[in-house]
């Protein structure tokens, strides 16, 4: 099959799979599902819609976070960190805005090494902080972090599929084009990616990204 064709074949399927997975969900995609990241580190694990944040000292939530960020982290365990801290940081401003401070402040000062890194954690910080905190306490309101995000994937100077994923997430309401391109192109890259792969199959369903990463079959 054409190239061009086997992938406005998989697009229009997965616009459909989409349509239903958007009905489903329960909750905002950035922050009711986990994203699998194996024996990877992470904050400890808290459920999205709980009461409190449990035995957690949210005066450490800063510093475990920007710990796991600065050791070289996969970009799914960055987001699957920074899902889990926007949990915990809804429930105490101060903290939230803290850590949001120390991201921005951590980017503008970032290094050509790590700033791609840098503007993509503050990015996905900003944009499961718009779906998740209280809107009348939101640090985060007004800030374009799919913008920031954007900036990372360029800066990265090649494909990221992980990133594509996250910016996947980040759109999923739209704008639909943008979100079906980095779609696209995350499935384009899991096929060297197992959790990327796991992950893809866990938001967008089985039969769309087996068709995707084998499209041999469709010969």
């Amino acid at each position: 099959m054409n190239s061009r064709v086997f992938w406005r074949s998989v697009i229009s399927t997965l616009a459909f799979v989409l349509g239903l997975s958007a009905a489903a969900f329960a909750g905002p995609p950035l922050i009711c599902h986990r994203i699998e990241i194996g024996q990877a580190k992470t904050l400890p694990l808290i459920d999205w819609n709980q009461n409190g944040p449990g035995s957690y000292d949210l005066k450490n939530l800063t510093g475990d976070t920007l710990a796991i960020l600065d050791s070289n982290a996969p970009v799914l365990v960055r987001m699957e960190t920074l899902r889990l801290a926007t949990i915990y940081a809804r429930h105490d401003a101060q903290v939230a805005r803290e850590l949001l401070t120390r991201l921005h402040a951590r980017a503008n000062g970032s290094s050509r090494e790590s700033e791609a890194l840098a503007w993509f954690d503050l990015g996905y910080l900003a944009e499961t902080y718009k779906q998740w905190m209280p809107q009348h306490s939101n640090p985060a309101a007004g800030l374009d972090g799919y913008g920031w995000v954007k900036r990372a994937i360029r800066l990265r100077g090649q494909d990221d599929p992980e990133m594509e994923f996250a910016a996947a997430l980040i759109t999923f309401a739209g704008p639909a084009d943008a979100h079906k391109e980095h779609v696209r192109k995350s499935i384009a890259g899991a096929k060297n990616d197992p959790l990327l792969a796991q992950n893809l199959t866990s938001r967008f369903g089985d039969q769309i990204t087996a068709k995707a990463l084998n499209p041999s079959r469709e010969n």
